[in-house]
């Protein structure tokens, strides 16, 4: 059940935030910044490529493995991307433990596709560096002549197989240290019922894609304006102002996202891959910071796909049972709610825009907004079909749109205010 009162009590916000996931989001744009930076130092703007690679594999898992996916969706046709996630675990060695319990993530395992070789760039990134199994994809992927760039932490073994395997280091940047973080119940950051499964830094996505976005642009990958990366950290910063936790839950509008979602089973549809990008890491955030099952879906597909929800015992607007019967003791109906994710691309009024984000005002955009249901504005068939779909059904279909013409920038403001929901409608849920 939803505790809507503490949205709007920041210090009890704080209280319930044990692991700082709302400061780690709010510092997101420090983030890239930083991880621009040192990348910077490292090499990356010293980089002279001969041309674009046939194909970049990202090989990771969690937001690693999210971010490239965001990168293939930023990339579309003219690049191939493959992310490339965990195809196998095994116990951690006995050995590799040390005081510290094992983590499972240490002992997934990596496959390089049969068809990689030399005109091929492997991207690895970890926010830990100690998984053995991609020290053993780099140097599998050193054997079969790809190059090979690794994002991980300064010293760690990932780190150091990297020199081994002449890859391009770039450092991964962590988050602010939360060690006087206050414990929980049971002596831990955060939730500590699963300990060698850690939930994950909710802001780690920004340290794995700024490097890999800013490593792409100079190989051509992804067709970036030159400033398109610090005006993304800016639009992080501008995002952090308004999700801020002493906003009123009315003027925030991840407070409003997530008192929205609360009592509901959220179908989480998008029309086109950035949309898609942000949504399949919208549902990820649900489960793993409100522990709420969702499921997201490109449009069209989606309609079909999830048609049945909509049949279904869910997708009543009413209670089919005996309309007499007491209900105090009962707990409130779970029913299906549709938030639908788009880039409108369209132009906002002329004025200065966020580090070079054209034709948007930094005054007069407010990020992702909800479009009403009787916009005028023209709609693609597969948006009018699902609003039909939804109205014939009873669901609350609840629309967000970016108006950034940038793909990248529409990418940074979904996810950013879906981040920031999911974290609150986790904390209101557990309080």
């Amino acid at each position: 059940m939803l505790d809507d009162t503490l949205l709007d009590d920041p210090a009890a916000l704080r209280r319930a935030d044990h692991d700082r996931a709302l400061l780690a989001l709010a510092g997101s744009g420090a983030r890239v910044r930083t991880a621009l930076r040192l990348a910077e130092a490292a090499g990356l703007d010293r980089l002279r490529p001969d041309g674009r690679p046939r194909a970049v594999l990202v090989a990771g898992h969690g937001s690693a493995l999210t971010a490239g996916e965001m990168l293939a969706a930023l990339a579309g046709t003219a690049s191939l991307v493959v992310p490339l996630p965990p195809t196998d675990a095994a116990p951690v060695p006995r050995a590799d433990r040390a005081t510290a319990p094992a983590v499972f993530t240490a002992g997934l395992a990596w496959q390089l596709p049969g068809w990689a070789g030399p005109l091929d760039l492997l991207v690895i990134s970890s926010a830990a560096g100690g998984e053995r199994g991609l020290v053993a994809l780099a140097e599998q992927a050193y054997a079969r002549g790809c190059a090979i760039v690794v994002t991980a932490p300064e010293g760690s073994p990932l780190a150091e197989a990297a020199l081994q395997v002449r890859a391009l280091p770039l450092p991964f940047v962590p988050s602010a240290d939360t060690s006087d973080a206050p414990a929980d119940d049971d002596g831990e950051h955060g939730r500590g019922a699963e300990p060698d499964l850690p939930a994950e830094d909710p802001a780690a996505l920004w340290a794995h894609l700024a490097p890999l976005l800013a490593l792409t642009q100079k190989l051509g990958v992804t067709p970036l304006p030159y400033d398109a990366l610090a005006a993304a950290a800016d639009l992080l910063d501008a995002t952090a102002v308004r999700c801020r936790p002493d906003a009123a839950a009315y003027t925030n509008p991840a407070k409003s996202l997530a008192a929205r979602l609360a009592g509901t089973v959220p179908l989480l549809w998008a029309e086109g891959p950035v949309a898609g990008a942000a949504a399949g890491r919208f549902a990820a955030q649900l489960a793993e910071r409100a522990g709420r099952p969702a499921l997201a879906g490109l449009l069209p597909q989606a309609l079909t796909a999830h048609r049945g929800m909509f049949t279904g015992q869910l997708g009543a607007g009413a209670d089919p049972d005996d309309f007499f019967r007491d209900r105090v003791e009962e707990p409130d109906p779970l029913h299906l709610q549709v938030l639908l994710l788009r880039q409108t691309a369209e132009e906002a009024p002329a004025g200065p825009g966020f580090g070079g984000a054209p034709g948007v005002s930094g005054e007069e955009d407010g990020g992702p907004a909800e479009v009403p249901a009787d916009d005028a504005r023209p709609r693609s068939f597969g948006v009018t079909r699902a609003h039909r779909l939804a109205a014939a059904h009873d669901v609350r279909l609840t629309e967000y749109a970016s108006r950034r013409p940038e793909p990248l920038h529409a990418l940074v403001e979904l996810v950013a205010l879906t981040d920031f929901a999911a974290v609150y409608l986790g904390l209101a849920a557990q309080s």
